[in-house]
């Protein structure tokens, strides 16, 4: 196929009218990549939290069956002492009176030391309670955050799915009046090089990688023979004066 010089300008405005709309459809994409991430770290972080929770929670129940243990055995205790006490007036020998009152002071004493215990259990049943109480709140906190960003996520996901439709609509419309040839071409450079195909010069330097354009190069371009890319990134290159 015969391309003039004019030709090829009118195939080079398609191919920047086509890189204006893909450079949009390439940030709505990658926007659609990095939303999902995220809601997903502060996922994690809340995850982390309720596992935290959940580890004082059974804290606390471990420390209220302790509890519980204690006062039952507080209450055993008890009930010896006063099987004990009433059983002394049945007693026959002083040996045996003397070996009962010995009985009954150990379990008083035993009875003293499971008190001892169960009043400090109340402060640490306190303090789990306390501290069970304050991650609650943080859990909540960290839950209303992450319904909150994961509805404004979901909606910017929405918009920015519907913004890659009306996009990719109009590249539809322009896609088909360029070459197949520089069409492939253009979007062969388009997706290795994330989203940006064709460049202006820039100051006889490549828009796209920055590397300077020889004078042979500049000279090729004006010409518009044929569509010309740089030597260093493989974008392919136009004069924005000419156009």
């Amino acid at each position: 196929m015969t391309v003039t010089g004019q030709n090829l300008k009118d195939q080079i405005k398609k191919l920047i009218e086509l890189q204006v709309i893909d450079e949009e459809i390439f940030r709505f994409k990658r926007e659609l990549r990095e939303k999902p991430e995220e809601v997903e770290a502060l996922k994690v972080e809340f995850e982390s939290k309720k596992a935290i929770l959940k580890t004082l929670e059974d804290k606390l129940k471990v420390i209220q069956v302790a509890q519980k243990e204690l006062e039952l055995d507080l209450k055993a205790k008890e009930e010896g002492i006063s099987k004990a006490d009433g059983s002394l007036s049945l007693l026959k020998t002083n040996k045996e009176y003397q070996a009962r009152l010995l009985e009954i002071e150990n379990l008083k004493a035993d009875k003293s030391i499971v008190e001892e215990k169960i009043l400090l259990g109340y402060d640490t049943v306190d303090a789990a309670r306390k501290a069970l109480e304050t991650e609650k709140g943080v859990v909540a906190q960290y839950e209303k955050e992450y319904n909150a960003t994961k509805k404004e996520v979901d909606d910017a996901v929405a918009i920015l799915n519907d913004q890659v439709k009306v996009k990719e609509s109009q590249r539809s419309r322009i896609a088909p009046e360029v070459r197949p040839d520089y069409l492939g071409r253009y979007e062969r450079i388009l997706k290795n090089k994330d989203g940006l195909g064709i460049v202006k010069v820039l100051d006889h330097s490549c828009g796209g990688c920055y590397m300077h354009l020889t004078e042979q190069v500049m000279n090729e371009l004006k010409k518009y023979e044929q569509i010309i890319s740089c030597d260093q990134c493989a974008r392919i290159l136009y004069l924005a004066d000419d156009l």
